[in-house]
């Protein structure tokens, strides 16, 4: 076995010895490298007593070489592959990790949050390249008809623009996320909290079929795992540091999502929250964590995602306007003149100057300009406003034509 070999296998009995993220064990390979700390781990030569008590407790169920020999023998035949920082391939975004550091909690998943040491992926594409331009979009298993449809139209926009939409493979959010993207012919993305040959929920079983063909599927957990509760929440920093910023749609109080949220924040990528109805429960999660975390942006679309993770200065979103009135184009005196005029009733030219407080020649080529424009029309006791307009409707012009004041349409007037 060459030392490459050595390596690769090294790494995959330090994933099974102890589960992803721990700090301990991404420490002493920092420093032994993975050989050197797979044989310290397996002498039980660990300065760290939590870390000794749970690697004898895991090799009481084998031992960590032969598994990881097994492990490597049944990738190859799922047609899978292993991805280590060895590789070119490596994910280097995930290594920021090392700066996440979570306060206000004792919970070993929000302690344990250190780099990968591995992963397991099915596909194609070369890892690093798919993570490259990448955002994720996560949320609520049970989405409301609202948040499937936002997820949805998130993931075909984010991908027909060319970004790859990176989720968890959840019911809900993350699947319409993936599935938007796949209908666009994207590039997607499920991180998963087991093996990659038994992606859950088993519901979705075609979608991580679809996912597989054309995008990838990728795990720190080796083939065959099971998807026990905590690795989902162990996963989400994965998502939140490979990838370029974070959206969440949909989250009730308590959410993975919003931890997931909450890592891309801690490794200072842009967090993203689409509000919903103040009524939903569903929108609670999401809501609270724009009150209490202020580097959260709220986003109602594409255009706003791709201002928070482009280039600085590219992808700028518009700013969002009502449709222009052609009332919004009048200069202040032709306003004046067309408050003036009365709803119902015709002035004299010289009352409508009274009333809108200008002398006689503007207020006689205000109302030559608003006559042009279909606003006022002139009778044989003076103007009045036109019909439409003593409506307070749709501007007359705004399709292209305007309405005559016998009701019927006709082409707008020549200049």
């Amino acid at each position: 076995m060459t030392a490459t070999d050595e390596v690769r296998l090294a790494r995959v009995a330090l994933t099974w010895l102890v589960e992803p993220g721990t700090w301990a064990v991404y420490r002493l390979v920092a420093e032994l490298g993975p050989v050197a700390a797979l044989d310290l781990l397996r002498a039980g030569g660990s300065p760290d007593p939590t870390l000794r008590a749970a690697v004898a407790a895991r090799s009481a169920g084998g031992d960590a070489r032969a598994v990881a020999e097994q492990a490597l023998a049944r990738t190859e035949r799922l047609g899978a592959r292993l991805v280590t920082p060895e590789d070119d391939e490596w994910p280097v975004r995930v290594a920021e990790l090392e700066r996440l550091r979570l306060s206000g909690t004792n919970r070993k998943v929000d302690l344990e949050t250190a780099p990968p040491l591995c992963f397991w992926v099915r596909g194609a594409w070369p890892l690093a390249q798919a993570f490259e331009r990448s955002v994720a979009v996560v949320g609520a298993r049970a989405a409301t008809p609202y948040g499937t449809h936002v997820a949805t139209e998130l993931g075909y926009g984010l991908a027909d623009r060319g970004w790859t939409v990176v989720s968890g493979g959840a019911f809900g959010i993350d699947s319409a996320a993936h599935r938007g993207a796949l209908t666009a012919g994207g590039l997607t993305v499920a991180v998963l909290a087991c093996g990659v040959d038994r992606p859950y929920p088993m519901g979705n079983a075609a979608l991580f079929d679809r996912i597989a063909e054309t995008g990838l599927l990728v795990s720190e957990w080796m083939p065959g795992a099971e998807p026990l509760r905590p690795r989902f929440l162990i996963r989400n920093r994965v998502i939140a540091a490979a990838t370029l910023g974070t959206v969440l749609v949909e989250a009730a109080a308590r959410s993975g999502a919003t931890q997931t949220l909450n890592r891309a924040l801690g490794v200072l990528r842009p967090g993203m929250v689409v509000p919903g109805p103040v009524t939903s429960a569903m929108s609670v999660g999401a809501h609270e964590l724009l009150r209490e975390q202020p580097s959260a942006r709220l986003v109602t679309g594409v255009a706003h995602v791709l201002e928070e993770v482009g280039p600085i200065g590219a992808d700028l979103a518009p700013p969002a306007r009502a449709p222009e009135r052609l009332r919004d184009r009048l200069d202040d005196a032709a306003t004046q003149v067309l408050e003036a005029l009365p709803r119902r009733k015709s002035l004299a030219l010289e009352n409508v100057a009274a009333r809108a407080g200008v002398d006689l020649r503007t207020a006689m080529r205000r109302l030559s300009m608003l006559e042009e424009l279909a606003l006022v029309v002139r009778r044989d006791d003076g103007y009045a406003l036109a019909p439409s307009t003593g409506r307070r409707a749709t501007d007359p012009a705004e399709d292209g034509r305007v309405h005559a004041s016998d009701g019927t349409s006709a082409a707008p007037p020549q200049r």
